[in-house]
């Protein structure tokens, strides 16, 4: 277990500087240069800027002089929000965006097991039938027209939740419905099909035989093993919560870290648009990470090495 979590790490790192590498030079080959949107600028005032910022330097040494910052954590300062490191904006706005995003992803993940499973159980039955509309919805609709629709609705015209902003738990629930809806589905379709095909082995059959219960068949020996499917996309769709809330903080006015990513990218910041995609790649590498190791805690069958017992 401990070599395999060396190499894991390993590789994570290798992974995180490979992605880190891509979007600095990806980045600075962009036209123009962030410095010069500012208004009424002399060409003194200009230098200082770019010397204060390292933009003055080969393009190489600044590669080099970030890599060196970001080993001491250091992740630079913001060229929007003056006196801001992106450090603080991200312990600023990222707690936000965390609360909503594991809201949604723990929404998701229930309703979508047992959607599922209900669709499984009763297979072609008005259940199933239901389930999978619901699905098939949930993956069509994108999250930006269902949070436009849940403000029309719930929000303007019905008056059951507040239309936008942040504080209040009323505020959380029709953000975390917008990013749970298309997460929810593919979990939903992917609990069908695995719970179809394990309620085909000859082992659920067994205990039928012996006269178990149902209910207890479905519990103890169908969703645990039917579930590992889902924990592989787990890590990817929990990463589309997070990065999907981008869109969704923006409409609701959330002011969480997906909301100051895109104003970044929209003002040019580059190291808060580095330090953010470092953030969130990390995050991603990581929670990868974990789900390779949820695979080992459900079924005991698998190790970490990858092989079957």
């Amino acid at each position: 277990m401990i070599l395999y979590a060396a190499r894991r790490i390993g590789w994570m790192i290798v992974t995180l500087w490979v992605i880190i590498t891509i979007t600095f030079f990806l980045m600075h080959a962009i036209p123009g240069n962030p410095i010069s949107n500012e208004q009424n600028m002399t060409p003194a005032i200009f230098q200082n800027m770019m010397h204060y910022y390292h933009l003055d330097k080969p393009l190489s040494v600044q590669y080099l002089d970030y890599l060196g910052s970001l080993l001491t954590g250091n992740l630079g300062p913001s060229f929007q929000w003056q006196d801001q490191t992106v450090n603080g904006i991200i312990g600023q706005g990222f707690p936000i965006s965390l609360q909503i995003g594991l809201w949604a992803i723990c929404v998701a993940f229930v309703f979508g097991v047992l959607l599922g499973t209900i669709a499984a159980v009763k297979q072609s039955g008005w259940q199933d039938y239901t389930s999978m509309v619901i699905a098939i919805l949930g993956i069509s609709v994108p999250n930006f027209v269902l949070a436009t629709l849940l403000i029309n609705y719930l929000g303007v015209q019905w008056g059951i939740f507040p239309a936008a902003g942040w504080g209040t738990p009323a505020q959380e629930v029709m953000p975390v419905i917008a990013l749970a809806v298309t997460p929810t589905a593919y979990f939903a379709r992917l609990m069908r099909s695995s719970m179809l095909e394990v309620l085909q082995q000859d082992y659920i059959r067994t205990a039928k035989a012996k006269g178990l219960p149902f209910v207890l068949i479905v519990w103890k020996h169908t969703i645990r093993n039917s579930i590992l499917p889902v924990l592989t996309m787990l890590g990817p769709l929990a990463a589309y919560v997070l990065t999907g809330s981008f869109v969704v903080e923006k409409i609701f006015g959330i002011p969480g870290l997906g909301q100051l990513y895109v104003s970044a990218i929209t003002n040019r910041d580059y190291p808060m648009i580095l330090g953010t995609t470092v953030f969130f790649s990390a995050i991603l590498i990581f929670i990868l990470f974990l789900v390779d190791i949820a695979y080992a805690v459900v079924d005991p069958r698998i190790q970490l090495t990858g092989r079957k017992a």
